[in-house]
């Protein structure tokens, strides 16, 4: 038996079975890397196109592309007679391309351009970093720019690439300083307002009303951007107009206030720190509102210099509005004094009381002017006169917390909602007030005190005017407004349900003084009868404020004239007084004779 022998392959065939796949390893393994690489490249243009495709399409149309944008024409504001208070001029801006600091010779380039332009270079250097350097938009570096510098600018255009000057339009106002409280002043955003106002469309280089009526008006005055879209080649000319957006005006805004009246206020106050408001007490309409130490608001249209604004700061605050700034009432407040007294029911308009030299309540004596006494007076007599101590003791009578609350009814301490942001409330303190204040409790001497215009209370001379329309309208408390409106009077009036009997004898009393006692400055032939009340605050360590107030025709009074000189010296019916009549002769366009 032959023993088999083991199965043996011929060497052809072992050597074929031992390379089975390994010729296709080098075609997979290029494939795999051809996929690995394939996938990157496909991911990363995926990245490119989708996620940062926009970030890279605006970089390549901001080198193409430029914005030149057109800023509105700001509305006009009119005195009620048409008369121009504010309006638009034309000058000329320097703009420039914010890439341009991205050259290598920018620090060369602004450091000349800031000793042309007078703006520094910290300055010029915000402004632009603040718009981005990849910012296709032109922005405004300069305003109001001189001959001398738009002839520099052309003269070294080389020098100066990326420089743009163009014509624009900048806030004028041809009567300069009159009105300029009531009017205000436009200015250029700055970076934290743009960044507050971003969200209402607001845009670097807007110019926005800062003060007064531009500020109370600026949605209505502002208008609407407009702009051309350029596209420009790689040396930066214009090659087509892509787009344009005509810029839309703003509106133009009509105001109560009279220009010869507000003339009339502002020669009266002359040199005098002070203000005079004049209104209409019949739906609270101004018709003047000066206030001085005052400004010229055409400085804000240009660049102002380091040397102007230090220059306007030692003027006396000329940006305070003293007509919407508190200061004690002095004895104009005896009007509020009457009227609680008669409203309570405790002192009817027949009450008659002693007068005495001194009132001595909680250990103060209180005096009085004359420092004698007027003997027994009624309301009528004690209002002509100016009794300090009838009225003290008609406020120490109906007590503390009723004057306070009939202060507060005549609008004391409260803002009377005149449209400027610049108004102050006053003060019309209590006993909590006091307690906080001083850990003391309100006492008698303190209502004592405020019932003749003293002690803690402050009033402005508008919220004066405010009350001084009660006695003359009737009884109804009036809401001081600037915006021109010929609608119900009713709108902007409200009654305070006051007795006849005492709207009857405040204007009675009122009228006494100016015919037989502290105003007889407005008693005089060439004028309509008025009626009207003196103040004369003591206000330590300075000299008095001169306070008077009035309104005409008595039968009909259609003007209301509050006068108030700070720190003046003397008495309301001396000082402030003939400020009242000289606004009146120009409202009723009344001149004394030659002869009297």
């Amino acid at each position: 038996m032959t023993i088999a022998e083991p199965l043996r392959f011929p060497a052809r065939l072992k050597q074929k079975g031992r390379t089975v796949g390994r010729q296709f390893q080098p075609l997979l393994i290029m494939l795999f890397i051809s996929l690995v690489l394939l996938g990157g490249i496909g991911s990363r243009l995926v990245y490119l196109q989708l996620i940062e495709g926009q970030i890279y399409r605006e970089k390549a149309d901001n080198n193409r592309i430029r914005i030149i944008p057109k800023p509105p024409v700001r509305g006009n504001l009119f005195d009620r007679k048409g008369k121009v208070l504010a309006t638009t001029r034309l000058t000329h801006a320097a703009y420039l391309w914010p890439m341009v600091q991205l050259r290598p010779d920018w620090p060369e380039q602004l450091a000349r351009l800031s000793k042309l332009l007078a703006v520094p270079q910290a300055e010029l250097q915000q402004k632009i970093e603040q718009a981005g350097a990849n910012t296709p938009t032109l922005i405004r570096i300069a305003r109001s720019l001189t001959p001398a510098q738009i002839t520099a600018l052309e003269e070294y255009k080389s020098g100066f690439e990326g420089i743009e000057v163009d014509i624009e339009t900048v806030r004028s106002y041809p009567n300069k300083q009159l009105g300029a409280h009531i009017l205000g002043y436009t200015g250029e955003l700055n970076a934290e307002e743009l960044a507050k106002r971003r969200a209402e469309g607001y845009r670097m280089g807007d110019i926005v009303g800062k003060m007064g009526v531009e500020a109370a008006y600026e949605k209505q005055l502002r208008g609407e951007w407009g702009g051309l879209q350029l596209e420009v080649d790689g040396s930066g000319k214009a090659i087509r107009v892509l787009g344009q957006k005509i810029a839309k005006a703003g509106e133009d805004v009509t105001l109560t206030l009279d220009l010869n009246v507000q003339k009339a206020a502002e020669a009266a106050l002359g040199s005098r720190k002070g203000a005079i408001v004049a209104i209409d007490p019949r739906n609270g309409a101004v018709l003047a509102l000066a206030s001085n130490p005052t400004f010229d608001p055409n400085i804000f249209s240009g660049q102002i210099t380091t040397a102007t604004w230090k220059k306007l700061n030692t003027q006396g605050n000329p940006f305070i509005n003293r007509a919407l700034q508190g200061f004690p009432p002095a004895s104009t407040f005896k009007v509020i004094t009457q009227t609680a007294g008669m409203e309570s029911g405790k002192y009817p308009p027949n009450t008659i009381l002693p007068t005495f030299a001194y009132l001595h309540v909680a250990g103060t004596a209180f005096g009085e002017w004359n420092k004698a006494g007027f003997g027994s007076l009624g309301y009528v007599r004690a209002m002509a006169w100016s009794s300090n101590t009838f009225h003290g003791q008609i406020g120490k009578g109906v007590g503390g917390p009723t004057l306070i609350e009939w202060a507060r009814r005549y609008g004391f301490g409260s803002r009377t909602g005149i449209e400027l942001k610049e108004e102050t409330p006053g003060l019309i303190a209590d006993d909590a007030w006091k307690r906080k204040r001083f850990d003391m409790k309100w006492s008698d001497g303190d209502t004592v005190n405020m019932s003749i215009g003293q002690g803690f209370t402050l009033a402005t001379p508008l919220q004066v005017a405010v009350m001084f329309s009660v006695p003359a309208n009737g009884g109804y408390l009036v809401k001081p407004h600037l915006l021109k409106d010929d609608s119900d009077p009713n709108k902007y009036r409200k009654s305070m349900n006051l007795k006849p009997g005492t709207v009857k004898t405040l204007r009675e009393g009122l009228r006494a003084v100016i015919a037989s006692g502290t105003g007889k400055a407005l008693n005089v032939a060439h004028l309509p009868p008025a009626a009207g009340k003196s103040g004369t605050a003591e206000a330590p360590p300075g000299k008095n404020h001169a306070w008077f107030g009035a309104f005409a025709p008595y039968d009909k009074p259609e003007i209301v004239v509050v006068a108030f000189a700070e720190h003046s010296g003397g008495g309301g019916g001396k000082v402030a007084a003939p400020m009242v009549k000289q606004v009146m002769e120009a409202y009723f366009n009344k001149q004394p004779k030659k002869n009297q």
